[in-house]
């Protein structure tokens, strides 16, 4: 199956979630024999940071313009079986409206950030990657986000079919790891910096290490305002590439996951930092929502809604927490179950068309 994708990045980790799930998924259909290619426009604060152009799973398009790749990607694209528009593409919304005049592929919107997309719809009435009056013309949309985030597409917007492709973890590249004295911590935390999770990173993150002088914090990731203080026990990271996860989870003695606003709200919502830390086995604190025991149950992780409830998990032995979390993540989170389930969809929508054919025949 030849299955072409128009996404954000799949080169560049840095300032996203979007990469590695990628990369997870396509290389695993890859493993399953089918052939993926990717476009990525070529925007300047990916390829400052690209950790990875090259991927021997996948053909990679970087282009500069739409106007200048459209006729080969079209020409491409209608040539595949499937085609893949997804959520902040650049101009995804354009490129939509032409994906959805091809005839012979099946045509797919994949949603990471279904809320998001959501939220835009009430606020804004569209999104640049998306307007609700494409929904219904796709065969088939996917998103990152279970729950009502799929009834809504389906009775809201009339999607002819929405099921739920959550994220995953590569279990090849993801696994312990020994430590990094560079990056021994008592806690970690890995996210882009996003308003709507400050007030918990403070009373998840910043409010334990401010009572807890003696132990040592870590937190990862990129945009975080300028002046923005922490305390001097907390190291901060502009940015971790994917293959130095294993070694920052491995070296930490629990990890913190925060869930944006909108996701949270939402629901059945896994950050794809869940799925990568268990896979290496580290403790894992977590905000609660809706549906997170569709993921993980109590004797996996820990949910924390305080500070005093992070330093109590902190003092624990978690180590049999980690050991099933890492062996549900195996068994139901990883690149080759989501592609797995991507291709049941696939023929899902295929024979759900062939019944609407027929029956207006």
């Amino acid at each position: 199956m030849q299955i072409t994708i128009f996404g954000l990045t799949i080169s560049s980790s840095w300032g996203n979630g979007h990469a590695t799930p990628y990369r997870a998924l396509v290389r695993a259909l890859h493993h399953l024999g089918h052939s993926v290619t990717f476009y990525e426009k070529d925007v300047p604060y990916y390829a400052c940071h690209r950790d990875m152009a090259e991927l021997p799973y996948c053909e990679l398009v970087l282009y500069p313009e739409w106007s200048i790749v459209r006729h080969f990607a079209l020409k491409q694209a209608a040539e595949s079986d499937v085609v893949i528009v997804a959520s902040y593409c650049p101009e995804g919304a354009r490129i939509a409206d032409e994906v959805l005049g091809l005839r012979r592929p099946l045509k797919v919107f994949y949603d990471l950030d279904t809320p998001v997309t959501l939220a835009n719809f009430q606020s804004q009435g569209k999104t640049e990657y998306l307007e609700p009056r494409q929904i219904t013309e796709f065969d088939l949309v996917l998103s990152f986000t279970g729950g009502k985030a799929l009834r809504r597409l389906e009775t809201e917007f009339h999607a002819q079919l929405a099921r739920p492709l959550y994220g995953c973890v590569d279990a090849d590249s993801y696994h312990r790891v020994p430590a990094s004295p560079a990056l021994l911590c008592d806690l970690s935390y890995m996210g882009t910096y996003a308003p709507d999770r400050q007030e918990k990173l403070d009373a998840l993150f910043l409010e334990p290490s401010r009572r807890s002088l003696g132990m040592h914090f870590l937190l990862a990731g990129s945009l975080y305002p300028w002046g923005w203080s922490w305390g001097e026990n907390v190291k901060k990271l502009d940015h971790v590439a994917p293959s130095d996860h294993p070694a920052l989870y491995s070296s930490s003695c629990a990890t913190l996951n925060i869930t944006r606003r909108d996701m949270a709200e939402s629901g059945y919502c896994p950050s794809g930092r869940f799925f990568e830390a268990a896979a290496c086995e580290c403790p894992i604190l977590t905000d609660t929502w809706e549906g997170l025991e569709t993921f993980f149950t109590d004797d996996e992780i820990v949910r924390v809604h305080n500070a005093d409830e992070v330093l109590t998990a902190m003092r624990a032995d978690l180590r049999e927490h980690a050991r099933r979390a890492r062996q549900r993540t195996l068994d139901g989170h990883s690149g080759m179950r989501r592609a797995q389930q991507m291709l049941a969809y696939f023929d899902e929508a295929v024979a759900r068309g062939r019944r609407a054919r027929t029956e207006v025949a």
